[in-house]
């Protein structure tokens, strides 16, 4: 049975009686989220400007990613499983797999949503098209992919809780445990953290996001005069931040 009557107190002393175990679990589960994540961003980057080169080549792309991303996450995992066997590397091809849509198609949409007028401007100097792509593009449309980033970290540290049903590690084997064994202090334990861990994920990733923004930078440049108006007013102003695509 669980403990009813359970309190923050005892929640907090069984965290710190397992602190050592708890941190082990916690570093298991960022270095897997990491990994996942950080291969999708690899590969979701260059398929993201691959898109660029067509409407078909971006609609395959897109549809592949996107079928990956709609397979509930448990199938995907156990799918793995079969062919590549328990443990953390079926896990971390996991969670690549399900970060790689949110990647490609922001990228794709930030690539897209850059002003034709940038691009003739830039070929008007002599820029080659691979120095459009990443003197002006690119630049321009890094608060589409930070968005990408953010959805791709924050879908990954959910599906990482439950590792443990492929043999994975991470704060997911401290979840299962407590419902196996009905311990809810347990089941607290590694939740609370994964949630947190989430949180934390998200507004940092944030915060880099607008000071990677080329927008959010001017407008904290001061300026001459004591405000802005006309076309520096509009240059200055901060866009919304792009919704999550996918």
């Amino acid at each position: 049975m669980t403990e009813p009557d359970m309190t923050f107190a005892d929640f907090a002393d069984y965290f710190w009686r397992n602190r050592g175990l708890m941190g082990e679990y916690f570093l298991q589960h960022v270095q897997m989220v990491a990994a996942g994540v950080g291969l999708a961003l690899l590969a979701g980057l260059p398929l993201g400007i691959l898109c660029m080169r067509g409407r078909w080549t971006a609609r395959l792309v897109l549809a592949v990613t996107g079928i990956l991303q709609v397979v509930p996450s448990l199938a995907m995992l156990v799918l793995l499983m079969l062919w590549m066997g328990l443990g953390n590397a079926t896990v971390m091809a996991g969670l690549f797999l399900y970060s790689l849509n949110p990647i490609v198609r922001n990228t794709y949409v930030g690539l897209q949503q850059v002003s034709g007028s940038l691009i003739d401007a830039a070929r008007g100097v002599g820029m080659s098209r691979w120095q459009q792509l990443w003197r002006v593009r690119v630049p321009l449309a890094l608060p589409y992919m930070m968005t990408g980033l953010r959805v791709a970290a924050v879908i990954a540290i959910g599906v990482a809780t439950i590792a443990p049903l492929v043999g994975g590690d991470g704060l997911g084997r401290e979840v299962y445990a407590g419902i196996n064994g009905q311990n809810s202090l347990r089941i607290y334990s590694g939740a609370l953290p994964a949630a947190l861990l989430a949180i934390v994920a998200d507004i940092g990733l944030g915060a880099l996001q607008r000071r990677l923004d080329p927008a959010a930078a001017r407008s904290r440049r001061p300026r001459a005069g004591g405000g802005a108006s006309g076309k520096d007013g509009a240059d200055a102003a901060v866009p919304p931040v792009p919704k999550a695509q996918g």
